[in-house]
């Protein structure tokens, strides 16, 4: 079983910033991409964030330069770090691990966190 825990987001002004963590648990042999992926009512869910085990990073346009993505290995948290709000980026943000799970029936899957609502409003 593994579970992904998020934490932070919030209310904040256009303009502002907000940070989130993402933290997995449970039975992990080891873990791919991270990342975080969003979705607003009536939209589609979208990625906004992906880092590799290795630390490469990706993002689409509509925040590059504003959001930063990080991971501690050693704690398999990811953090996004998002600056210069804008309240196109109101949404509910959810976790995301590509998971190697441990145990002899050792197989990759996703894992998805229970998303934590970012709210840009003046």
């Amino acid at each position: 079983q593994v579970q992904l825990v998020e934490s932070g987001g919030g209310s904040v002004q256009p303009g502002g910033s907000l940070g989130l963590s993402c933290a997995a648990s449970g039975s992990i042999a080891a873990i791919s991409a991270m990342g975080f992926h969003r979705q607003a009512p009536g939209k589609l869910r979208e990625l906004v964030a992906g880092i590799t085990n290795g630390g490469s990073t990706n993002y689409p346009d509509s925040v590059k330069g504003r959001f930063t993505i990080s991971r501690d290995n050693a704690k398999n948290t990811v953090y996004l770090q998002m600056n210069s709000l804008k309240t196109e980026d109101t949404a509910v943000y959810y976790c995301f691990a590509e998971v190697l799970t441990a145990g002899r029936d050792q197989r990759w899957n996703d894992y998805w966190g229970q998303g934590t609502q970012v709210t840009v409003s003046s």
